[in-house]
């Protein structure tokens, strides 16, 4: 471990000239360079001893294969080769060298000699001189064929032409050419006559409901006016010169004094009962006091006559139970 600074690597780690500006570099203080030192001595204790024991265990390792386990794998992969090669391929080897292969070359010679050399010879002397006689006499038979055909076929084109020709001129002047009088002197002109009626129609018709919309208008901005003079100005003049004035009459009149009156037997009604309740109360108050008598009421000494007598606390166990102890009261009788 290098306990020394590395200017020169702290060099190589500077920004690029252009960054220097940007990013300025700041200036190691008192405190880091004085651990600095001792964190690496320590550092440095520690590891020795762990890496002098890896290098020795990497030198014997190295030196245990190189000089033993390698020369041993050596002859024992010599050996299980030759052996492999012994029962599995030099067996076989030699079964394909000097049986198989020389009973195939025989086997290739007298098949040639028995199967390929009449086949040769039968394909060449008979079966092809017999083909050319057959595609000879085939060739002869299919021009005489096609002939036939082309004369055949031409003579049916001609008369499908002749037969279409008198059809069609059939059907021209059967059913075309009167077809074509019909709507040119008959349907057109009938056609247009009715397109000319239907338009003066249709004319006609709009001119007329603009002008019945023109008309329904004025009617009914004549009735609505006959309506408004006939009922709503009568009834906006009855409203506004007869109804108000009544309606104010009668809510100063009537309905204000009736609601303060009812407000003023609603609030004398309810004293009433407040004071009956009350005197009910008191009532039942005498009658108990004469029938179980008045409670007791102890004066506490240097009260003020006249003043109100303070009520003392009940007393009550505590909420939360304690030990009891030879001094506390256990009934009712030895309480304070």
């Amino acid at each position: 471990m290098d306990l020394e600074k590395r200017p020169a690597h702290r060099a190589e780690q500077q920004p690029p000239p252009g960054q220097a500006d940007r990013h300025p570099p700041q200036a190691e203080g008192c405190l880091a360079v004085a651990i600095r030192l001792p964190v690496r001595i320590v550092v440095l204790v520690l590891v020795v001893p762990v890496r002098l024991a890896w290098d020795a265990l990497a030198v014997c390792g190295r030196f245990l294969y190189f000089r033993g386990l390698r020369p041993i794998g050596r002859g024992v992969g010599a050996v299980v080769t030759w052996l492999f090669k012994a029962v599995f391929v030099w067996p076989w080897v030699g079964l394909w060298r000097y049986v198989v292969v020389p009973v195939g070359v025989a086997l290739a010679w007298l098949g040639r000699v028995l199967f390929v050399v009449p086949a040769v010879w039968l394909y060449r002397w008979v079966l092809t001189p017999l083909g050319h006689g057959i595609a000879w006499l085939a060739r002869g038979i299919g021009a005489g064929a096609a002939w036939l055909a082309r004369g055949i076929g031409a003579g049916a084109a001609w008369l499908g032409r002749g037969i279409w020709a008198v059809v069609s001129t059939l059907c021209r002047w059967l059913f075309v050419a009167p077809a074509t009088a019909v709507w040119r002197w008959v349907l057109a002109p009938l056609g247009r006559a009715v397109a000319v009626v239907a338009r003066e129609v249709g004319d006609a018709l709009g001119h007329a409901w603009r002008v019945a919309g023109h008309i329904s208008l004025v009617i009914g901005r004549f009735l609505a006016r006959l309506l408004r003079w006939i009922f709503v100005e009568p009834v906006r003049w009855a409203y506004r010169t007869v109804l108000t004035p009544i309606g104010h009459v009668v809510r100063d009149a009537v309905w204000r004094p009736a609601a303060r009156a009812a407000k003023e037997i609603r609030r004398a009604t309810r004293q009433a009962l407040s004071s009956a309740r009350e005197s009910v109360r008191q009532a039942r108050a005498d009658v108990r006091r004469m029938l179980f008598g008045a409670p007791k009421q102890t004066v506490p000494v240097g009260a003020v006559p006249g003043e109100p007598v303070p009520v003392p606390a009940a007393r009550r166990e505590p909420d939360a139970p304690g030990a009891r102890t030879l001094g506390s009261s256990t009934t009712a009788l030895m309480k304070d």
